[in-house]
């Protein structure tokens, strides 16, 4: 039998802080969400300024990272490369850069999905979070 990790909310408060810190230092209104390994939803910040729309965007990137177990930017780069067939698949709809798989010893065991300015400044956020707790 194996060990499983796992987040711990401590663990969500750090990457939370520290992605709220990335956008701000940058002045980026963004909405920071972060999911455990299943996709379900542990944290939901709307930085002031944000455009309410990224409060559903953001947690779909993160959704979509965990369960994909990769970045959602994979997705992006498929769709975009052609197979627009790729946009069928089930409860997968977070299909733009922004979301991003947090591993621990090569486990997915949860992902951060960040919402509201450029993908790839949506992707620097994550990553500020997740590297908080030293991932």
């Amino acid at each position: 039998m194996k060990t499983k990790h796992f987040l711990e909310l401590e663990d969500v408060k750090k990457i939370a802080a520290a992605a709220e810190a990335e956008a701000i230092k940058n002045q980026w209104a963004v909405t920071i969400a972060i999911c455990d390994d299943g996709g379900h939803l542990l944290w939901l910040q709307r930085l002031d300024g944000a455009a309410p729309v990224s409060a559903h965007i953001g947690p779909a990137k993160a959704r979509t990272a965990a369960l994909g177990r990769r970045e959602s930017k994979v997705y992006e780069d498929i769709i975009n490369g052609g197979r627009t067939a790729f946009l069928s698949a089930p409860t997968v709809d977070g299909l733009l850069e922004g979301g991003v798989p947090i591993v621990k010893d090569g486990q997915v065991i949860g992902a951060v999905g960040v919402s509201g300015v450029k993908s790839n400044e949506d992707a620097q956020i994550a990553k500020a979070g997740i590297a908080a707790i030293g991932l």
